[in-house]
């Protein structure tokens, strides 16, 4: 992905961000805090999930560009998927940041972070809203 269109891709994101405010209905929706002890990022992250599908995705809260963009990328290419296939995408997400084989076609816009193993300390940053969801998955899974 040329450099130019990778960050447009995070700063379109960044500047208008998919679904971050709180959602109206709060006790509709799984709630989970992710921050980075090293830095601002600190996000709540609101999932609902209904017959094991993704209907929506917020998120509030305070944190860098790539965080913020990440997270919006996340919610955009997460809603709609059943859990399986939300996991699956989230491995292969993964996959690209650790510099391990993935499927680019998968993950559309977040390839946009493609490169972003050169700067090990991003990593996290941009992994962050996945942990966070993982979290909420995991726990709808178990019950």
């Amino acid at each position: 992905m040329d450099e130019d269109i990778r960050r447009e891709i995070i700063m379109d994101h960044y500047l208008n961000p998919i679904n971050k405010k709180k959602p109206e209905q709060e006790n509709e929706y799984q709630k989970v805090n992710t921050n980075n002890s090293s830095c601002i990022d600190n996000l709540d992250i609101y999932v609902k999930i209904v017959d094991n599908k993704i209907k929506e995705i917020f998120f509030d809260g305070e944190a860098c560009a790539i965080s913020t963009s990440s997270c919006s990328i996340m919610i955009k290419n997460l809603t709609g998927k059943t859990i399986k296939e939300a996991k699956e995408y989230i491995l292969n997400f993964q996959n690209m940041l650790n510099e391990n084989d993935y499927k680019e076609e998968m993950l559309e816009e977040a390839n946009a972070y493609n490169t972003i193993y050169k700067q090990n300390n991003r990593k996290h940053c941009a992994y962050l809203p996945y942990e966070g969801i993982l979290k909420i998955l995991d726990k709808y899974e178990q019950n």
